[in-house]
């Protein structure tokens, strides 16, 4: 191709990029969140995982599309609907694959991204509204996860549905009401089924959306946060940019394609040769219809959801189990005024906090195993123990962070090539 022709290109394009900017900001908005937009150029790969669950939920809405193009909402026909798309409609054992492998792909992203947070304080000062925002995405998360689990009209879906909206009776006055209202009948029905699909289509990811979009906005309005937990922002060069920073594209860009293809290559690998993932991503009774007589041997819901139910099971009183998983949710929502530490960073922190942290971790993971263990004997035991552990970490936080014997935060970032 001739010089000539790449000027001829060159102005068509530089045309048409102005004809667009004279009625939508377009440029402008290229240069604030992405060339003019400066983060730290010490990022580590902790810092990919938002970027991944943006990648997923891109995944879970072009699927979710086509699946609704052959699902039927109805009782009578959910379950031959989604047998349909397995087998009938062309490459649906793919998209249906790819959605309910991507709904637990998910939260494997958006859990390892809050521990970022929590690693390296992200949800501190100036960042606790981009926190909040981020938990209430999280939440959404949670319900359209707990909507679109009944949607397959499989056995366990059924059975799980019906004990979690069973729990709302417990909330004293308003809860049989309350219960009623969300069935839309006195029990798991049609019109349920209806109501949960149109939640998980269209109310859920419209709430998700605008709550991504007000996250992203809130973030770089603030900045993003480092490993070291330093404000990049009190330190310019005489242009006005960050001296610790690096535009986000293309440097940071051209890093988050490879975490991508990555990520993806394991995603695709999950999809072809284990989409069931032994049970944990697909159960085995959510292949057999839904049947009002027949009770699956053990009830769970989502692997994702198990700490929460452990917790709720840990607790004899059915109104307290439902408060004090409501609470083990919603203390997220606090750890900024929870947290004393005027260190963001755990790598300047002391030993309590690390300390805390493992002990919180530890106890996420081993009620996440002990939720989808029958409620008997031992494994209530260690839940009741590791629910005391879990709820420690929130409640003692105001206590043990703010004595934290710190190590002196270095004025720049520390980069390590």
């Amino acid at each position: 191709m001739s010089n000539g022709q790449n000027q001829d290109q060159s102005m068509f394009s530089n045309t048409i990029l102005k004809w667009i900017d004279d009625r939508f900001p377009l440029s402008s908005l290229i240069r604030e969140h992405a060339t003019d937009y400066y983060a730290s150029k010490n990022f580590n790969i902790w810092y990919i995982f938002g970027v991944l669950s943006l990648v997923v939920l891109v995944i879970q809405l072009v699927t979710g599309i086509f699946l609704t193009m052959s699902y039927k909402p109805s009782a009578k026909e959910a379950f031959d609907s989604v047998e349909y798309i397995m087998r009938s409609v062309e490459w649906g054992w793919l998209i249906r694959y790819m959605h309910s492998t991507g709904s637990s792909f998910f939260f494997i992203v958006v859990y390892l991204h809050m521990f970022r947070a929590m690693l390296y304080g992200s949800y501190k000062k100036p960042r606790e509204l981009v926190w909040i925002v981020g938990m209430l995405i999280y939440f959404c998360l949670i319900a359209e996860a707990f909507f679109g689990y009944l949607l397959p009209w499989g056995n366990m879906s059924y059975w799980a549905a019906q004990v979690i909206v069973n729990l709302f009776s417990a909330i004293p006055f308003i809860g049989e009401t309350l219960t009623e209202w969300i069935r839309g009948d006195y029990y798991i029905s049609d019109i349920t089924l209806n109501r949960f699909f149109a939640f998980h289509v269209i109310a859920v990811p419209l709430a998700i959306i605008a709550l991504v979009f007000a996250h992203i906005l809130a973030l770089h309005h603030v900045g993003s946060n480092n490993p070291d937990g330093i404000e990049i922002k009190n330190y310019k060069d005489e242009q006005g940019k960050p001296i610790d920073g690096v535009a986000f594209h293309p440097y940071h860009t051209s890093k988050d394609l490879v975490w991508i293809t990555v990520f993806l290559i394991l995603f695709f690998a999950a999809v072809f040769f284990a989409p069931e993932m032994g049970g944990f991503f697909l159960e085995v009774d959510n292949f057999e219809p839904a049947n009002p007589l027949q009770t699956p041997e053990h009830i769970v819901p989502p692997w994702y959801l198990t700490p929460y139910y452990a917790i709720l099971r840990a607790i004899p009183n059915k109104l307290l189990g439902v408060i004090f998983m409501a609470s083990s949710v919603l203390f997220f929502v606090f750890l900024p005024w929870l947290d004393k530490c005027k260190v963001k960073s755990i790598r300047y922190r002391g030993w309590q906090y690390k300390l805390a942290l493992s002990c919180f971790a530890i106890s996420f993971v081993v009620l996440g195993y002990l939720g989808m263990q029958p409620a008997t004997g031992i494994y209530v035991v260690l839940a009741r123990l590791f629910t005391i552990v879990y709820f420690l970490f929130f409640l003692m936080m105001p206590f043990y962070t703010r004595f934290e014997k710190t190590k002196p935060v270095p004025e720049r970032v520390v980069y390590k090539k």
